[in-house]
């Protein structure tokens, strides 16, 4: 077994752990100021990394259970909110009250560690009610519409761009997702639409998201810091977590 430290900042680890993982690594640990990847030999190490552009500023031998620990020790379990508990396979089971929100480290970005993941899951406790259509825009891992099916949405449903994406979630994910974009959803037909996409993408498709948003809907956008808010935004709440934001919009 062998193991590979790469620098990435913050903002760069959720795409360079999904980017690992596709890239064949047996497991993948946090550190700081990058992250560690394992692989079981040197060769497919060297080119997974040649597949990715990237040079690993350290390499070097490890035993065959440290990289178990050193996944499993960089995916513990939290608690997200009032509500839920991102726990992996091997967490325990939830505290009382809590709901068991299960994700896989292996899956595309959205493991459910990144602070906008955490401030759209803890939007969604204030505003997913069992009478709710939800539309996860970017779906990605479907993490957030295993969240919305805990809240007990009546429906919720995902797009993204992306069919490898949508393809590696559906083998854990069971909510309908299609390949494609919000222009194919019927206008005012959605009660909660959530977007955790870049600022781009978001002052690209703003107009969209709001014809779609049912009267009386909840528009709830991240993917993006602080200094990224538009000011064309017109949200009426702002969450922060380590300078990543949140944004709400009422409709009328």
């Amino acid at each position: 077994m062998f193991s590979a430290f790469v620098r990435a900042t913050p903002a760069e680890e959720d795409l360079l752990i999904a980017a690992l993982w596709e890239a064949g690594t047996s497991g993948v640990a946090e550190e700081p100021g990058g992250v560690r990847a394992f692989f079981e030999d040197e060769r497919a190490l060297h080119a997974a990394f040649r597949g990715l552009g990237r040079e690993p500023q350290q390499i070097r031998r490890e035993s065959d259970t440290d990289w178990v620990k050193a996944t499993q020790d960089s995916f513990p379990p939290l608690l997200i909110g009032e509500r839920f508990y991102l726990a992996p396979p091997w967490a325990p089971a939830a505290p009382p009250g809590r709901l068991r929100l299960e994700i896989n480290p292996g899956m595309a970005c959205g493991t459910g560690y990144h602070p906008c993941t955490q401030l759209c899951l803890e939007a969604m406790e204030r505003y997913v009610s069992p009478q709710s259509t939800v539309l996860d825009v970017g779906c990605g891992s479907g993490i957030l519409l295993a969240a919305a099916t805990l809240l007990r949405a009546k429906i919720a449903i995902g797009c993204d761009i992306d069919a490898a994406a949508i393809e590696v979630a559906r083998a854990s994910v069971r909510e309908p997702m299609f390949v494609g974009s919000v222009d194919a959803i019927r206008a005012g037909s959605v009660d909660v639409l959530i977007a955790n996409i870049s600022a781009t993408v978001t002052e690209t498709l703003w107009a969209e998201f709001e014809r779609c948003l049912a009267g009386g809907g909840t528009l709830i956008v991240s993917g993006f810091q602080v200094g990224e808010l538009s000011p064309e935004w017109k949200y009426t709440e702002l969450t922060t977590k380590d300078d990543w934001a949140c944004i709400v919009v009422r409709s009328l």
